[in-house]
């Protein structure tokens, strides 16, 4: 990997977004406008709405990212783009670290605006510093955008990048705890969810919701969700296919 040829894939891929006012739109507000709705549905209920909203905060940057990533990178290589740009002097890896960059940075804005609606105007109770629940939201977005990238190389159009959803997601959706611990859950189930990355997003970001400190627990759940970020790209940078079928 070139540093100067990955930075430049980032400063491509931030110019490009910046044009796209609509995808945008849809990183930085979707999250914020699907946790507004959440905190009305329980109309201001403050305990349901602590229960509720962590996993939320740390699921729906997951969600967002991954869809606009899967079929911002296919439709790259659907357009011939992504193969004009690997006919230069470009390794795979600057391509999805420079992409991976550019969303993290999206990511950034991302969850400090999203915290920052959660926490200040929706009233979702937090004990740990909110820089770390930043953290975790932004490293919970990353996963999504290192995922997206990984599964758009195994699909040939924009709705076959979206049908990953369903068997990506929202098994993770299902299994992380939002609805019935993990450890209530049927044996199998238990051991399926212990390897699902967005099942340690969950544990952090309620592990940051209740205690006021770094915890090994906390710490624990930080890399786990960083490895399989950083396991993803490494995928990606494998499985990506110079031409389209």
């Amino acid at each position: 990997m070139n540093p100067r040829i990955t930075f430049a894939v980032t400063g491509r891929v931030l110019a490009q977004l910046r044009r796209d006012h609509r995808t945008v739109a849809m990183l930085l507000f979707v999250p914020c406008l699907l946790l507004t709705l959440l905190w009305w549905i329980f109309d201001g209920n403050d305990l349901v709405f602590n229960r509720f909203g962590p996993p939320m905060l740390a699921m729906f940057p997951f969600i967002v990212m991954f869809l606009v990533t899967s079929v911002t990178t296919l439709r790259e290589r659907s357009s011939g783009t992504l193969e004009r740009l690997l006919a230069m002097p470009m390794g795979k890896g600057d391509l999805l670290v420079g992409y991976a960059l550019a969303f993290g940075l999206v990511a950034l804005l991302q969850a400090g605006i999203a915290v920052g609606l959660t926490v200040g105007l929706l009233g979702l109770e937090v004990e740990g510093s909110l820089w770390i629940l930043t953290l975790v939201a932004v490293l919970d977005a990353v996963l999504g955008t290192a995922l997206g990238l990984f599964v758009s190389a195994f699909a040939s159009t924009e709705f076959q990048a979206v049908q990953f959803m369903p068997a990506i997601v929202l098994p993770q959706v299902l299994l992380c705890g939002l609805f019935v611990a993990r450890s209530a859950m049927p044996g199998v189930l238990e051991a399926i969810s212990d390897v699902l990355p967005l099942s340690y997003a969950v544990d952090a970001m309620r592990e940051v919701q209740v205690r006021t400190d770094v915890t090994g627990d906390l710490v624990v759940d930080l890399l786990v969700v960083l490895a399989f970020g950083v396991g993803a790209l490494a995928l990606g940078a494998v499985t990506l296919r110079r031409r389209t079928a």
